[in-house]
């Protein structure tokens, strides 16, 4: 599956690309208590799209990393789609 074809409906994702910018992280307040939160772009030869990092993941990710996402799903976020790896996905540094 490559980024260009992914939309705002594409659920089960499994992409591998290159983090090409992450934000500093952040904590937010959620339902499940606060979590640390950080946004990235990932980027492959088909183009790029807005990455949501969540938990470890906002520290073990970083700019330039390799990366591969399974069982990820795609949402949007005020009025931008982005991509998330979620509960019962997996992000794999490569």
């Amino acid at each position: 599956m490559k980024i260009a074809e992914l939309t705002v409906a594409s659920r089960n994702v499994n992409i591998t690309g290159t983090v090409t910018q992450k934000e500093e992280p952040r904590e937010v307040n959620t339902r499940n208590g606060v979590m640390k939160v950080a946004n990235a772009v990932i980027e492959d030869d088909s183009g790029s799209m807005k990455l949501t990092l969540w938990g470890d993941e906002t520290e073990k990710v970083i700019q330039g990393a390799q990366i591969k996402i399974e069982n990820g799903f795609v949402k949007e976020w005020n009025g931008e789609i982005q991509l998330s790896v979620g509960k019962f996905g997996k992000l794999t540094i490569l």
